[in-house]
């Protein structure tokens, strides 16, 4: 993965730029050491590593403005980071940048249960801002899989979703307002405390860009009363295809379950084995999920077991306790940690119309052959939202090429099939070079010219997002300014 090459007098700065961060954070908050630094080498996509020439860690909105004025004033990139799973290097840092962390502002600051929101630094992880409401029967809803560590700052930069999307949309539709911080170091508000607030909508913007425009330093995030009640059912079938044709049918029937998820073979296996969610083996699995009452549950239910019957399935369970339904949400929100454990893996994110799953789920596997790789399909099937896993062994030469150029292949299928190359995990390094596959140059143009808007300099992770030769131009003529 071709990186832009360092900039050598950034890096003979070194010094006089980490004497002015520890002016304004903590000595501890200052990590420059080299041993120390490479604690931030890469993000969850660990096949690339790059330690920073500096990692700083802000408490509060102002200090993440001084940090900011400062790498300004010195011509210095800056590489935002979250929790650091992003599973598209989104946080990769190059050797001349500092890496911005924002993992100590995990303050709840105001919550409103009135108005139904609740007011976070963002280096709060997802799960804990539903820990700090639901005793008093609240939930955010957003929920990926890896809730339990990524962070808001980084959910909002990425959009992520989760299994829950399917109902409650992904972040932008659960993000009322942000304090950001530009490059140059001002602050500014964005949104406010209900949907649709006044004004040009920027907060839309920001949802999504990727640490490219600015850096959130705390979000008003819509809070929902919790569900009185909600049910599983475990659907398998016994070919990926016809699991795909059941969701479509399930979509196309008007029925809305708060998630659908779908896993095939390789990972009902691993998932089975690593958390013991009683799944059945088969050659694809469904996990439909319906909430409410137990009268409204019990008719979707009904509705969507009728559904799944004409698709002729080899098992269908519903839960029977609370207990079995953790049981088969552990399993599932698992999937990652569990193949983790068997092989070294790329995981893609692309998104599809669901009429289209069938034929992508075909090729998926007609190309897993051709590549002689392995992959494990586990995905939010009812929106779309494909997660390929492609299976590699890291310590052979070759292979992640292999791997790289077959999940190259599976993006490119995705848009084909009329649907994006992301859907949550962000496009950051893992996807910027296709990104000329799904836009044409007039549209990544545009994309650019907002950028310039926020950070003129291009100092905000530069070497993401955008191919690097459609950046170049951009970049080069920060450095001939320094």
């Amino acid at each position: 993965m071709e990186m832009p090459i360092p900039d050598p007098s950034v890096l003979a700065r070194k010094d006089r730029v980490v004497a002015r961060l520890q002016q304004v954070l903590p000595a501890d908050a200052v990590i420059h050491e080299d041993a120390e630094t490479r604690a931030y080498e890469c993000d969850a996509l660990t096949a690339y590593k790059c330690p920073p020439m500096v990692a700083v860690l802000p408490s509060s909105t102002q200090e993440v403005s001084d940090v900011l004025r400062i790498c300004h004033e010195e011509g210095v990139p800056v590489v935002p980071r979250g929790s650091g799973t992003s599973l598209a290097g989104g946080a990769l840092p190059t050797a001349d940048c500092v890496i911005l962390g924002v993992a100590r502002m995990n303050d709840v600051l105001e919550t409103s249960y009135a108005d139904r929101f609740v007011r976070v630094q963002t280096g709060r992880t997802n799960l804990s801002v539903t820990g700090a409401v639901e005793e008093d029967g609240f939930f955010y809803a957003p929920d990926p899989s890896s809730q339990l560590a990524c962070a808001i700052a980084g959910n909002i930069a990425m959009n992520s979703g989760g299994a829950h999307c399917l109902k409650y949309g992904v972040t932008t539709n659960n993000l009322l307002g942000v304090t950001m911080v530009m490059m140059d170091g001002e602050v500014v508000e964005l949104g406010g405390t209900h949907m649709d607030a006044g004004g040009l909508d920027l907060l839309g913007l920001i949802c999504g860009s990727e640490g490219q425009l600015g850096v959130v330093t705390e979000a008003t995030l819509r809070i929902l009363p919790k569900p009185e009640g909600a049910r599983p059912v475990l659907m398998g079938f016994d070919s990926a295809e016809v699991a795909g044709a059941c969701v479509a049918d399930i979509i196309k029937a008007g029925v809305l379950p708060v998630a659908i998820e779908f896993m095939d073979k390789m990972l009902i296996e691993v998932c089975e084995d690593f958390a013991k969610a009683d799944y059945p083996m088969c050659e694809a699995l469904l996990i439909v999920e319906v909430e409410g009452s137990e009268e409204e549950i019990d008719h979707q239910l009904a509705l969507i077991t009728e559904i799944a019957q004409r698709h002729d399935p080899v098992a269908l369970r519903e839960s029977a306790s609370a207990e079995e339904s953790a049981r088969i949400w552990a399993g599932r929100k698992a999937a990652f940690s569990a193949i983790g454990r068997i092989s070294d893996y790329m995981c893609l994110d692309g998104t599809i119309p669901v009429s289209s799953l069938p034929y992508v789920l075909r090729r998926i596997g007609e190309m897993s052959e051709h590549y002689g790789l392995p992959v494990g399909n586990v995905f939010h099937a009812g929106d779309g939202n494909m997660h390929p896993l492609i299976c590699y062994d890291a310590n052979k030469p070759g292979d992640l090429e292999i791997c790289e150029e077959f999940g190259a292949e599976v993006l490119k299928l995705c848009v084909e099939a009329g649907g994006c190359l992301t859907g949550e995990h962000g496009v950051g390094i893992e996807k910027r070079d296709l990104m000329s596959h799904q836009y044409a140059p007039a549209d990544l143009e545009a994309q650019m010219a907002v950028k310039d808007v926020f950070d003129p300099a291009w100092l905000l992770n530069p070497a993401k997002v955008f191919p690097l030769d459609v950046s170049e131009a951009r970049r080069a003529e920060r450095m001939a300014a320094e």
